[in-house]
């Protein structure tokens, strides 16, 4: 079993945050954020977004800290990356314009 967590650099909120992944399992990721008491609604499509004053936490209960390019190929490895769908119609550069998502990067 292996948690990763990439350094808290992406803003969001007001509030600089981290990603957690599993490369082995969805249910992996789950429990242990259910372990370290993350809000399941910080699970955004195949990570869960987690606040910069809850990164020791996770390193503490065993996360693996790398780079935040390396979240991305570890969960393309692992064929468990889920990208964010585009609306039909609307072109990526259109979308990165007019983007009001609420979530962090991710």
């Amino acid at each position: 079993m292996t948690i990763y967590i990439d350094p808290p650099s992406w803003p969001g909120h007001g509030r600089m945050w981290s990603h957690l992944i599993s490369d082995v399992s969805y249910d992996e990721l789950h429990a242990f954020a259910e372990k370290l008491d993350v809000p399941r609604r910080a699970f955004e499509r195949d990570h869960y977004d987690l606040p910069s004053h809850r990164y020791a936490d996770a390193v503490l209960a065993g996360a693996v800290e790398v780079r935040s390019r390396e979240v991305v190929r570890l969960l393309h490895a692992c064929g468990l990356r889920r990208r964010k769908q585009r609306p039909l119609g609307v072109s990526a550069s259109a979308r990165r314009r007019t983007s009001s998502d609420p979530h962090p990067p991710g």
